[in-house]
């Protein structure tokens, strides 16, 4: 299957009414709402920045791309279903530098943010994950910063996916600049799931008591996902076996 690449965007960047965003974050000590509207208008009039985030995103997107036709020429087998890239918005990077207790200046985006520009691969099989990791890292313009794998030590709410927080160049006409991306490692079922999850996070309606009644069975949905996981993971495996002993 050939690779559908498109954006993915969470509720929270989904972009906001500006005077809104401004008087819910104005009310905020640390940014005063003079400092917002100075730092939107740098951010916006810097466009520099987020040029490079997404130069980054098409040199990570490529390499994946490239290492999916490798394998579907040599294995017959594509270990990725879909590509999902993204660029925080505005929005949302004034929110983490809040939530993170950082200077609201155009150089802490840079500095202390990793995840401003993300890509997520999507894949048929458990196994798949590991592999495209392992040969994505291998190569040499590909610098691991942080790993986190939440598919051998799942968050409390049942999220599973592999986290890799990268540094790579991209090559300007007269400079080299190192830029981080975000690439998240995970199986449809895990996709699927997290989707779900999301959406019930950001329902601002619902009763203490729905919600934990519902976090319990997004648990327990968690734990039957990553059941199927393996056993489709099996399956595969054994036919590939069968494969291999008609043609022995």
């Amino acid at each position: 299957m050939g690779v559908d690449v498109n954006e993915f965007q969470k509720k929270s960047e989904k972009p906001m009414d500006g005077n809104k965003l401004l008087m819910n974050l104005g009310e905020i000590p640390e940014f005063p709402l003079n400092s917002i509207e100075t730092f939107r208008e740098t951010f916006a009039n810097s466009k520099k920045l987020m040029t490079y985030y997404s130069c980054a995103l098409l040199e990570v997107e490529t390499k994946f791309k490239v290492l999916n036709q490798q394998f579907s020429l040599e294995q017959e087998h594509n270990p990725i279903e879909t590509i999902k890239t993204r660029v925080k918005s505005i929005e949302s990077i004034i929110e983490k530098l809040r939530r993170k207790n950082l200077p609201l200046e155009v150089e802490s985006v840079e500095k202390y943010l990793t995840d401003v520009a993300g890509i997520r691969i999507i894949c048929p099989f458990l196994n798949d994950i590991y592999l495209l990791a392992d040969c994505f890292l291998k190569q040499d313009d590909v610098t691991l910063i942080e790993k986190k794998d939440y598919i051998q030590n799942p968050k409390p709410n049942g999220y599973r996916s592999l986290h890799l927080i990268i540094e790579i160049p991209i090559f300007l006409q007269d400079e080299k600049r190192l830029m981080k991306v975000e690439v998240q490692l995970r199986t449809i079922a895990m996709d699927f799931w997290a989707s779900l999850e999301h959406r019930m996070r950001y329902k601002k309606n619902l009763c203490e008591e729905l919600s934990q009644m519902l976090s319990a069975e997004l648990k327990d949905c968690a734990e039957a996902s990553a059941s199927l996981d393996r056993r489709m993971g099996k399956i595969k495996d054994t036919i590939e076996d069968h494969m291999e002993e008609e043609h022995s």
